[in-house]
């Protein structure tokens, strides 16, 4: 070991030791985990089977608009500035969390053979893929009053053999928030995703056709 390296490695070890004191014995608050439940959206008309209940469905990875890949609670501020919340996250980073949610959301709608999520060995008739655009608390209008929270949803549903796009729509909900409390913007997070998920789950059945597809009317998800 040359004479620069001999005088690193003290300090080096003492930054190591300063950093497991500090992993060991830290003051900084426990960080606070938060969940959402899926939707509970009633089937409409089940006296005649929809086309959907004889389909199945795959819910793709979900993919998350700028600032929202975290599993951080967002904030929108004035002036167009993003924040999060302080010591609280939401239980698995957004795209996973919402993908968690649609699923089980559209497998309790009943009007679906099966539902299956990305990691599924099994193969599926359908494909829903969701971006998430919106998935805020929105302070834009000052700290001073309780935030309103906003879940939009981009949705595209496709034969999964072929990739054929059948429909592409957006599923929104928004809530305001009863108190300035991150009790109350948890729960205004559960009704706002609530409406996205129950608008996203009929938006989606409603695309399914009576009678089979015409592929060559479809337009191809695969890259030219």
């Amino acid at each position: 070991m040359n004479a620069h390296l001999r005088r690193l490695a003290p300090i080096l070890v003492a930054f190591g030791a300063a950093g497991c004191s500090s992993l060991l014995h830290s003051n900084a608050p426990a960080v606070q985990l938060y969940t959402l439940r899926g939707a509970v959206v009633s089937a409409e008309g089940a006296a005649d089977p929809h086309p959907a209940m004889a389909a199945s469905l795959r819910v793709g990875h979900p993919l998350a608009g700028p600032g929202l890949g975290t599993a951080q609670i967002v904030l929108l501020q004035p002036d167009h500035r993003m924040n999060v919340y302080a010591a609280s996250a939401w239980s698995a980073d957004v795209p996973a969390l919402v993908g968690s949610l649609a699923a089980q959301t559209l497998r309790a709608s009943g009007e679906w053979r099966s539902v299956e999520d990305a990691e599924s060995p099994f193969p599926s008739a359908y494909l829903l893929q969701i971006s998430v655009r919106r998935f805020d608390a929105d302070y834009s209008a000052g700290t001073e009053v309780p935030p309103t929270i906003h879940v939009t949803l981009d949705c595209t549903l496709g034969m999964e053999d072929g990739r054929t796009i059948l429909a592409s729509f957006a599923a929104d909900g928004s809530a305001a928030a009863g108190a300035n409390r991150l009790s109350e913007v948890v729960a205004a997070f559960q009704r706002a995703t609530d409406q996205a998920l129950a608008s996203m789950s009929r938006q989606a059945i409603a695309a399914v056709p009576a009678r089979g597809v015409q592929r060559a009317k479809g337009r191809s998800l695969r890259p030219r």
